[in-house]
């Protein structure tokens, strides 16, 4: 049996946090020019995949 493939799209979007936690970017560069600088500022940090996606993530992105 072959070694189990990463998606690499979803390899490109999500990481995994050394205690197994998946974080994401948000994309912030669509219609940027009308908001105010601290939600820009806010929007810029990584957060935490949602629960009712986690499962969804962790089958494209399978560990060994």
């Amino acid at each position: 049996m072959g070694k189990p493939k990463n998606s690499r799209t979803a390899a490109k979007r999500f990481k995994v946090t050394g205690s197994g936690k998946y974080m994401y970017r948000s994309a912030m560069n669509h219609l940027r020019r009308h908001k105010s600088a601290s939600r820009l500022r806010r929007l810029k940090a990584p957060k935490v995949i949602d629960e009712t996606y986690l499962g969804h993530v962790q089958d494209l992105l399978p560990r060994p």
